[in-house]
């Protein structure tokens, strides 16, 4: 079974996203957008074929490079959620000290 992370009611789209980024900044592949981002070509391409999420930091850094907001990122990424929880794996989360 996928975690629900990976796919959003199946119109999750990390190859649009990156698409539409590199048409945005004016890029012509994904190693140029690695570059820029100060990644690694082989973490595109993860996220380009599903392997990796796309994660808080990798849409920090996409918002960082191109100006554009978050929650237009998440649309074109196909998320559709309007609510987010916080993990709480670490116990530390969420506790008072």
């Amino acid at each position: 079974m996928r975690d629900s992370t990976m796919e959003h009611a199946g119109h999750y789209d990390p190859a649009g996203l990156l698409d539409a980024m590199e048409a945005r900044l004016m890029l012509s592949s994904d190693a140029q957008l690695a570059r820029l981002l100060e990644l690694q070509p082989p973490l595109i391409s993860k996220i380009r074929h599903r392997h990796l999420p796309v994660g808080a930091a990798f849409l920090i850094r996409l918002h960082e490079a191109s100006g554009m907001t978050i929650a237009d990122m998440r649309t074109l990424l196909g998320d559709r959620r309007t609510r987010f929880r916080i993990g709480t794996r670490d116990s530390s989360i969420g506790r008072a000290h």
